[in-house]
């Protein structure tokens, strides 16, 4: 499979909507400068979408991931406006490439500059848009593209968590939820956010299912990745397939992982 290493900063935050676009329960009236890593992926033959995503900021999984049954994905981040998502589906929806939604998005946006946005279409068509105005701290950030997906992060402490990600995604055996699921917790145990592990959610959508087919989150946790690897276990959904790391017992993934720290450069 091909994929592609890109250059890029990733923050997320201040706005949280539902899949409706309407205010959801934590609302940001302002912006905030946060961080993150998430994935994105379409399965053209299912007709299943989602993402999933990691970060230091609380309840993470409401803020960057947004799907849409048949239409596809949006992750949005970096002095994140989560309006993004709700609009990005809808002008993917009326048959805009990615590339199109995104320059919309963008083109009268005098915060540009400063937003993170990817987006995969269910042809499998990706596309990624870098910050180009990120501070020192969001060192290290970078994406990775390939067949059906886009992994992004920021802040992370070295390139081997998008690496990490992009690799898992592309080996594991499993349904898309799975392989969402192995990606994250690869990026996790790579290394992920440096400044620590709040937060981390999965959403998954299915072509004749209303809203999340599968919406689940740790919201504030001390090894957020590792909670919701848990619950992932734990739970019994038919978006699961047949990855061993989503079947019980539980068993940590990297117990010897180093604690996070900032890149060396």
């Amino acid at each position: 499979m091909q994929r592609s290493l890109v250059g890029m900063v990733l923050i997320l935050g201040p706005f949280v909507f539902n899949n409706s676009g309407k205010p959801g329960e934590q609302n940001r009236t302002k912006e905030t400068i946060t961080a993150t890593f998430s994935i994105g992926a379409v399965d053209p033959e299912t007709g299943i979408c989602g993402g999933a995503v990691a970060s230091k900021y609380p309840a993470v999984g409401k803020a960057v991931v947004f799907a849409r049954a048949g239409v596809g994905v949006v992750c949005t981040q970096h002095y994140n406006l989560a309006r993004f998502g709700k609009d990005g589906l809808d002008l993917l929806e009326k048959g805009k490439l990615p590339e199109e939604a995104m320059g919309e998005l963008l083109k009268d946006d005098p915060g540009r500059d400063g937003r993170q946005l990817a987006m995969v279409d269910m042809h499998g068509r990706a596309v990624l848009r870098h910050p180009v105005k990120a501070g020192k701290g969001s060192n290290y950030w970078g994406g990775m593209s390939g067949r059906f997906y886009a992994c992004q992060g920021n802040t992370l402490t070295g390139r081997e968590v998008i690496v990490a990600m992009a690799q898992a995604y592309e080996d594991t055996k499993g349904s898309l939820a799975d392989r969402l699921m192995a990606a994250l917790i690869a990026g996790d145990c790579a290394g992920g956010d440096h400044r620590g592990r709040l937060a981390a959610g999965i959403r998954v959508c299915k072509r004749g299912v209303e809203g999340y087919w599968l919406d689940l989150h740790v919201d504030k946790s001390n090894d957020a990745v590792i909670e919701l690897a848990q619950k992932y276990v734990e739970l019994k959904h038919e978006a699961k397939g047949n990855w061993p790391g989503g079947q019980p017992p539980f068993k940590h993934p990297c117990p010897k992982r180093p604690e996070p720290k900032p890149p060396a450069r």
